[in-house]
């Protein structure tokens, strides 16, 4: 996927309304171009010899000419712009979807790039519906009003034939430069905006560690490396304007002049002294129009530059098309390496609670991002199994719904509490309750005054950070998964609600009411989390040092007690 290729299938794809319109719109042009001649005519063939009648058909073909002129313009326009704002939906909608694939994006881009592509360059790419069509409709301007200056006196319409070709060539040796210009700026906009996105989104943690003056000291130099760029950008585009400008001021002065110079020598007639000044000054808008369109291509290039790095962007995952059945979910590792971990061998039956304690905390982030099911087959060594299969080789949806990973940090949207904990899923009241319950969320929605209707701002910005851990984890309790996975769900909680936590937690998913057997992974390293699984699997050096329950540990190995009792 390349830019070109966004160019040619957005054109493809809108041929029928794109020719239509540029049909319309050279109409447009051709009678703009016929009013300064019809002008000329009526002064030469009426209002010179004073015959009324025909001064009065003439006026009506004028407001005929008119009147077709506008409603090309009306509908010509009509069309390219219905073609221009479906397409730029379309795209928005393929750049979002690809984005929000569930076998992920291998891309570079950050977030808040992926944000500018998918908004402001998915709507750039389209410009080149509107910009084709009125490049072609100046070009017949121009070619229009140079042969009806050839039918007045050959000098005039060669003056036309030769003055554009050097328009077009300077336009030519400035477009390069700007079309380089306008990619750079939208490249270090874009950067300055996903580093906005970053503080923002991160801007607690910032604050927690003291780091705001580095942190706006780096976004300054980034949006001072982006103002450098527009300037320079504006900068090529004021120079590219002011001599394209002059050239076709010239062009039009020229031909005025000599049409005045012919007039005055008695060559030609006076109506047609007004129609040639009435095309010369209607040449400067096509002129302007073509001397407008380079910048305007590079900025719509770049973005459709940018649109084909994400909709080119290959998948991370690509899963088989395998089901699992039964009621049972085994989980397993065979030789599992991915970063720090090492050829792990697991095996977690069904129905079990198992606590993962990693010494290092690279190895819990690394067994939660193969659990997580967006971590590339390519990357990872071994197998994951779901009920024996590998996981690579199940449905992807499949696996999604079968095991749900609960990030340490998790994002909320601006919604009420009630949907963020449903998003979406169809729920009873008795389900809703018990994943407050069991997640200590019931506390957030009994001291409010609008409940499960409170709303939240973007990231939950107005809750504190353990309200938004039990939040998310309400949430994850509440889709009832065949295999959950949670990583440190309760850091930003007090020990009191932390030891409610566990609890719930067992008891939602393992206690006597549970009908179908359920598979829960806490990998952590809180005591009281620690304490209601059934054993603990220990990491130390991407290895399993040791596999007991947690009692068993306490008593027999002295640094498992140094690192999780406080």
């Amino acid at each position: 996927m390349t830019g070109g290729r966004i160019v040619r299938r957005t054109l493809t794809r809108n041929v029928r309304r794109v020719s239509i319109g540029t049909v319309l719109i050279c109409i447009h042009q051709l009678a703009e171009t016929a009013v300064p001649i019809t002008l000329g005519w009526i002064i030469d063939s009426a209002i010179t010899s004073g015959d009324v009648p025909w001064f009065v058909v003439s006026i009506l073909g004028l407001a005929a000419l008119f009147l077709c002129l506008t409603t090309a313009y009306q509908f010509g326009m009509r069309f390219l712009n219905v073609a221009l704002q479906h397409e730029a939906h379309r795209i928005r909608m393929e750049v979002t979807g690809r984005i929000l694939d569930p076998r992920g994006l291998d891309t570079t881009l950050r977030g808040g790039e992926l944000l500018t592509i998918s908004s402001t360059d998915a709507e750039q790419s389209a410009w080149f519906l509107d910009l084709f069509p009125r490049i072609a409709a100046a070009a017949t301007a121009v070619i229009a009003t140079a042969v009806a200056l050839m039918v007045i006196d050959v000098p005039l319409g060669l003056a036309i034939f030769v003055g554009t070709p050097v328009f077009v060539a300077v336009l030519q040796l400035v477009a390069p430069r700007v079309t380089r210009r306008a990619a750079e700026q939208q490249r270090t906009v874009a950067e300055a905006t996903a580093l906005a996105t970053d503080l923002v989104s991160g801007h607690r943690s910032i604050e927690g560690i003291g780091a705001e003056t580095e942190a706006a000291t780096r976004y300054r130099r980034a949006s001072t490396k982006a103002l450098r760029a527009a300037l320079l950008t504006a900068r090529s585009l004021a120079t590219q304007l002011g001599i394209t400008t002059g050239v076709s001021a010239v062009v039009a002065a020229t031909v005025a002049g000599l049409a005045g110079y012919f007039a005055l020598t008695g060559r030609i007639s006076v109506g047609e002294l007004i129609a040639v000044v009435g095309l010369a000054q209607f040449l400067i808008e096509p002129l302007g129009v073509l001397s407008s369109t380079p910048a305007i291509i590079a900025r719509a290039r770049a973005s459709a530059d940018r649109v084909a790095l994400v909709l080119g962007a290959e998948r991370i995952l690509n899963h088989g098309t395998e089901r699992v059945t039964g009621q049972r979910l085994d989980l397993a590792f065979r030789g599992v390496a991915h970063r720090s971990l090492q050829g792990l061998d697991l095996d977690i039956a069904s129905g079990e609670i198992v606590a993962i304690l990693a010494y290092g905390p690279e190895d819990a982030e690394s067994i939660v991002a193969v659990l997580s099911g967006q971590v590339s087959p390519a990357d990872i060594a071994g197998d994951v199994l779901l009920a024996g299969t590998p996981t690579r080789e199940i449905e992807l949806s499949e696996v999604r719904r079968s095991i749900v990973v609960e990030p340490h940090v998790s994002d909320l949207f601006a919604d009420t509490v009630k949907n963020n904990i449903t998003a979406g899923r169809g729920h009873t009241d008795r389900n809703l309750a018990e994943a407050l319950r069991a997640s200590g969320a019931d506390q957030i929605v009994a001291t409010h005054a609008d409940g499960l209707e409170q709303r939240l701002t973007e990231r939950g910005a107005n809750l504190s950070g353990g309200q938004r851990q039990r939040i998310a984890l309400a949430r994850a309790l509440f889709a009832e998964p065949p295999v959950l996975v949670l990583h440190e769900p309760t850091t930003a909680v007090d020990s009191v609600t932390e030891h409610a936590v566990a609890r719930g937690i067992a008891t939602l998913r393992h206690g006597p009411a549970v009908q179908t057997p359920k598979t829960t992974i806490i990998v952590t390293s809180s005591p009281a989390l620690l304490s209601v699984a059934h054993r603990v699997v220990v990491l130390r050096d991407g290895r399993i040092a040791a596999d007991a329950p947690h009692s068993v540990l306490l008593e027999r190995a002295d640094d498992y007690a140094e690192a999780v009792l406080r």
